[in-house]
């Protein structure tokens, strides 16, 4: 279908921002977003200088301590270097457990700034981006990609900084001695510093695909299957779920092994250029010793300290690795968040007033004009639909697993942008309107709802934060509850497991639907809220909630929409909106609403 004039088909929003965003700037905003003091970041780089520098200073001593040793000198002469090295050894032992302090610290609390803004950006966004994303990517982008953030702190930011005081460092130690040995231990450095960051770069980029992009793939697919797999099966399409996860998988690995080659070389980068640099003092060592122009002890030195300088650029190939995937990372939580960076004091959710209070009275117009709704321009699951409620009004949506029922609620709620048309409330487009207003008058309450891992009293206040216990008790009644409430050894105050792991199917179903009943203003989408019940019961709630006028569950001037496969179940009374795939929706409605008349025994 092609969209009306003068609208056009939402596309993919983090992926289009995926592709526009630069990393750089991306991962800029994700380091803002860390909200890392400079002291503590100062105090890590700090204690990781002083391990490096203790251990670096231990070998210079170790390697002088041996080699003057061997022309036998008087045993004094030994004293000062014997207690030096036993004092570099336990100081860079309380170095190293410092420098582990510090920086994980840094990064763990970086880590947890960085998550609360992001909650604080997700929650501000009035777009339809999180909506279109799958569950598994999402949870993928907050959980693995923002430790990507933290694990930057720690093996990218802190050991490329000390890399450089180490390089400097070891060439005022060295040069002094000998130039040869300086120059070549400068052109080992550099080598090392360059030739194995960017190779270990360049398989980081390679593999990125595996490391960020086609785990999330993975992760959402199975997920998917974990959490429809009884589905799945009924329907006969497990085995191409699984057959497709198996090729997701096998892309993931496949990127992983076209990173080995690069991955290799910088490997082989580090101990390459540090045999360069001892052949280099070997030279420079063996000249020094037939010019007579160095001691032992020194000779010992220019030998050995070349052994204990490439500490801080061996860690130079896994901080340019770590920094392609937090590029990439950052790139992917960008897109995320939406314009602007992760801070929450750069997004408007402030000027947005709380919405978890109940409004009394709080009545609503829904009508859709020439409405397409689908998760993809090329596949719309609902066409042109006019469809006009006036408040009171009570519709049951209907049609085949897969026909687009709950992505029509999810564009009714204003969560799905429309591809082409528009959803009005009161005769305003909702696009247009303040998201909080919108939550405020419209309430969708999902097949999937989360039941919270509290009491479950703190369960229905998620949707009136003033509720008394009388009335919450009296929704529970509503529903049918009354005798599991009386049963459970704390009442209201008794705590549910996550995600009610200690509720039944119906009980959870019915526990949601109170949630329904005690918001009752306003435009209330719900989905499938009878599934899981017995068919007396649930037959019974079905025609409490679309008889127009009833109010034993909610105001008669509400406006309800439910999807439901009872189509037996529903009232006469009710209005009949059934979804084919494919067709152009047309609206049922009883003998008192516009369009074909629909008998309880036409269907």
């Amino acid at each position: 279908m092609t969209p009306a004039p003068g609208t056009a088909a939402i596309p993919d929003t983090a992926a289009s921002q995926d592709a526009a965003t630069s990393p750089d700037i991306a991962l800029r905003r994700a380091e803002h977003a860390l909200e890392i003091p400079r002291a503590r970041l100062a105090t890590a780089v700090l204690t990781a200088c002083a391990t490096l520098a203790a251990a670096f200073a231990l070998a210079a001593v170790s390697a002088y301590l041996v080699t003057r040793a061997w022309t036998m000198p008087p045993v004094l002469d030994l004293t000062m270097a014997v207690v030096m090295v036993r004092a570099l050894g336990v100081a860079r032992g309380v170095f190293r457990w410092l420098d582990r302090m510090t920086t994980h610290s840094v990064a763990l609390r970086g880590v947890v700034s960085l998550r609360t803004n992001l909650f604080t950006a997700l929650a501000s966004r009035t777009d339809d981006a999180l909506t279109r994303l799958r569950r598994g990517d999402l949870l993928a982008r907050i959980g693995d990609d923002a430790q990507e953030l933290a694990d930057h702190v720690i093996k990218a930011i802190v050991p490329g900084i000390v890399s450089v005081v180490m390089f400097v460092v070891v060439l005022a130690t060295i040069m002094p001695m000998s130039i040869l040995a300086g120059l070549t231990m400068a052109a080992s450095l550099v080598l090392a510093s360059v030739l194995a960051p960017l190779a270990a770069y360049r398989a980081s980029r390679i593999s990125q695909d595996a490391v960020v992009t086609t785990r999330s793939e993975v992760s959402a697919s199975a997920l998917e299957i974990l959490d429809d797999a009884t589905s799945l099966r009924v329907d006969g399409r497990l085995d191409t779920a699984l057959a497709a996860l198996e090729k997701e998988q096998a892309a993931h690995d496949a990127a992983i092994d076209r990173a080995a080659l690069p991955s290799a070389v910088a490997s082989a980068a580090v101990p390459t250029s540090m045999v360069l640099a001892v052949l280099g003092s070997l030279l420079a060592a063996g000249s020094a010793w037939l010019d007579g122009g160095a001691s032992a002890g020194q000779i010992g030195v220019l030998l050995l300290l070349p052994l204990s300088s490439f500490e801080a650029a061996s860690a130079l190939p896994a901080a340019a690795a770590q920094y392609a995937r937090s590029r990439a990372a950052a790139v992917r939580l960008d897109a995320v968040v939406g314009p602007g960076d992760a801070r929450g004091a750069d997004s408007p959710q402030s000027a947005t007033p709380p919405t978890d209070q109940h409004v009394p009275g709080a009545t609503a117009h829904l009508r859709t004009v020439c409405l397409t709704a689908g998760w993809t321009p090329d596949a719309p699951r609902v066409r042109n639909l006019e469809l006009d409620l006036p408040p009171g009004s009570r519709l049951a949506v209907v049609g085949a697993s897969g026909s687009g029922k709950s992505t029509l609620l999810a564009t009714l709620a204003g969560l799905l942008s429309p591809l082409s048309g528009s959803v009005q409330l009161d005769g305003t487009d909702i696009a247009s309107l303040p998201p909080h207003e919108v939550r405020e008058r419209v309430t969708m309450f999902a097949e999937d709802a989360h039941v919270f891992a509290t009491s479950l009293r703190e369960n229905l206040r998620v949707v009136r934060g003033d509720l008394e216990d009388d009335t919450a008790l009296e929704a529970l009644t509503a529903v049918g509850l009354e005798d599991w409430v009386a049963q459970l050894p704390r009442g209201l105050d008794t705590l549910l497991g996550p995600d009610g792991t200690t509720v039944s199917g119906g009980e959870r179903r019915r526990l949601l639907l109170a949630r329904a009943v005690l918001r009752g203003r306003g435009v209330l989408l719900l989905d499938e809220p009878t599934e899981h019940l017995d068919t007396d019961r649930g037959d019974a709630l079905l025609i409490a909630l679309l008889t127009p006028g009833d109010e034993s569950l909610l105001p008669a001037d509400t406006t309800v929409v439910v999807v439901t496969h009872r189509t037996e179940a529903i009232p006469p009374a009710a209005a009949v909106l059934r979804i084919e795939p494919g067709a152009r929706t047309a609206l049922d409605c009883p003998r008192t609403a516009r369009g074909r008349t629909e008998t309880q025994e036409d269907r």
